[in-house]
C-alpha cells in the first residue's frame, strides 16, 4: 500500500490552495451567542452561591429579619474586635469558601449549560441556512 500525501508547499507549488470563504456573519453570531450565554451562566453561579447563604440564615433565624440583623450585627462587633490575624485568616475562609462553593455549582451545572449551548447552536445553524 503506497502512502500517498500532500503537505501544504505542495499545494502551493502545483497552485491547488484550498481556499475556503469563511463566513465571518455566522461566526460573529455564534461568539456573540456564547459569550452572551456563558455571561449568563456566570452570573446565575455568582448569584446562586452568594443566595444560598442569605437563604440558609433567613431560614435558621425563623424568617425574622430583626433576628437575622442582631445576629449580623454580633458577627461584625466579634470581626470588629477580633485581632488583624483572626480576621485576616476568618477573610480567607470565606474567599475559600466562595470559591470552593462557586466551582463545585459551576462543576454540577456545567453539562447542562454545554447541552443547551450545543443545542442553541445548532438551532442557529438550521435557521440561518
Amino acid at each position: 500500500m503506497v502512502l500517498d500525501y500532500e503537505t501544504p508547499v505542495d499545494r502551493i507549488a502545483s497552485g491547488q490552495s484550498r481556499a475556503r470563504q469563511i463566513d465571518t456573519r455566522s461566526l460573529a453570531q455564534g461568539t456573540c451567542l456564547v459569550l452572551i450565554e456563558a455571561a449568563g451562566f456566570a452570573m446565575n453561579i455568582v448569584l446562586v452561591v452568594l443566595g444560598l447563604p442569605l437563604f440558609a440564615f433567613l431560614f435558621l433565624a425563623g424568617w425574622d429579619l430583626g433576628l437575622l440583623f442582631a445576629q449580623l450585627g454580633n458577627l461584625a462587633d466579634h470581626y470588629r474586635l477580633a485581632e488583624p490575624v483572626a480576621r485576616h485568616l476568618f477573610s480567607q475562609d470565606l474567599k475559600v469558601a466562595f470559591l470552593f462553593a462557586a466551582g463545585c455549582y459551576a462543576l454540577l451545572r456545567l453539562p447542562a449549560f454545554l447541552r443547551r449551548l450545543e443545542r442553541r447552536l445548532a438551532e442557529g445553524d438550521r435557521r440561518h441556512d
